[in-house]
């Protein structure tokens, strides 16, 4: 295998045959796994590590775990959710003795997560996003996820106090309930400050759309939306075309403060090293990991990015307050009354919902104040 070192991983056990891998490897040397005395985890990323959004927040927790004693880390990127992650898989465990995998993208999970996990019982694999379940997924798998809601609603408060326009904006990929929750998060937070405020929603249909992202941003700013934020999986276009057009940001997935110096004004932001950290940690020490991690802001799941220049005073004490009421527990964001923005009654008053509710996980509706719709 010397001849092989910068070839993916997916094509070394292409050649070799995904079935066959373990006895073509086996026949000529003992597995490294077997003789492996560190720890060795594998990461993989279904798009580029520095993508300023999803990727590369993992691939910033996976940076800081390369300072942990003991540890050998394994990435590779820009993987497709098809076979491919198999064979990623599948070569990190039997070339370099992978024993703790993070297969990070959505579409990794059903069937190619699972079947390597069926396959490598003696190897744990957790997954980011919701999907495992203990009645019918191995236990060796799992998965995590974080609450980034409130740190939407932060996102918000800053974007209400900056506005002139009163016209907030949002680029979102499809109308699920996490993007909803989200789209609806920073127009609660925007509209505690002016509840005249309102936020246009574009959705674009897919994860990554650079080219609609970029028309979106710039529709926007057409019709007068000054403050614009996003959930797609790389925001750097956003940003940039924010940036150019003259209107502020509010980032998401990792820290877009190098893209927009003058308009970045903060950020929701996963903080996956909390997560990570505690899955090799648990591992090291041979204890059971947990098959289902969640955590929000309070757990140190998320975070907000530093404030840029932009930011008043006035804002900076208001989400600094909300913040802070944020960790003290029991705060928020969905509470009744709430309509939607057709004018029904969807959170009654007196209800509040935490954000561990099970109801915000069918979310189905636009709050008062988004224009747009779902269709």
């Amino acid at each position: 295998m010397t001849d092989m070192p910068n070839l993916p991983r997916r094509r070394v056990l292409q050649g070799l045959g995904l079935g066959a891998s373990a006895a073509a490897l086996g026949a000529g040397l003992p597995l490294r796994r077997a003789m492996a005395k560190e720890l060795v985890v594998g990461f993989i990323y279904v798009g580029p590590k520095d993508d300023y959004g999803y990727n590369q927040a993992h691939a910033e927790a996976a940076a800081q775990l390369k300072t942990m004693p003991g540890i050998k880390l394994l990435e590779e990127e820009k993987v497709p959710e098809t076979d491919d992650v198999q064979k990623t898989m599948e070569s990190m465990i039997e070339l370099d003795g992978a024993s703790l995998m993070f297969p990070t993208s959505f579409g990794y999970f059903d069937p190619y997560m699972l079947r390597e996990a069926k396959k490598y019982p003696d190897v744990q694999f957790r997954h980011c996003g919701g999907l495992w379940s203990k009645d019918k997924h191995p236990m060796n798998a799992g998965s995590y996820f974080g609450y980034i809601g409130m740190a939407q609603y932060l996102n918000g408060v800053v974007a209400g106090h900056t506005t002139k326009t009163k016209k907030l904006g949002f680029i979102a990929a499809k109308p699920i309930p996490q993007v909803l929750i989200n789209v609806n998060s920073f127009t609660l937070g925007a509209r505690s400050v002016d509840p005249s405020i309102t936020t246009q929603v574009i959705f674009t249909g897919d994860w990554s759309m650079p080219v609609k992202e970029a028309e979106a941003a710039n529709s926007l700013a057409d019709q007068g939306v000054d403050v614009v934020t996003c959930h797609v999986d790389g925001p750097k276009v956003v940003v940039e075309t924010a940036e150019r057009r003259g209107m502020f940001t509010c980032g998401y997935h990792a820290n877009q403060a190098a893209l927009a110096p003058k308009g970045y004004l903060t950020g929701a932001e996963w903080n996956w090293i909390t997560v990570y950290k505690m899955f090799v940690a648990k591992t090291m020490a041979g204890e059971k990991l947990p098959n289902f991690t969640r955590g929000g802001l309070a757990e140190g799941f998320v975070k907000t990015s530093p404030y840029g220049p932009a930011v008043s005073a006035a804002a900076r004490s208001h989400a600094d307050a909300v913040k802070a009421e944020m960790l003290k527990g029991g705060f928020s964001v969905f509470k009744g009354p709430l309509k939607d923005n057709k004018g029904n009654s969807v959170i009654a008053g007196g209800v509040a919902y935490p954000e561990t509710a099970i109801e915000l996980e069918s979310m189905n509706y636009l709050a008062e104040g988004v224009v747009g719709s779902l269709a």
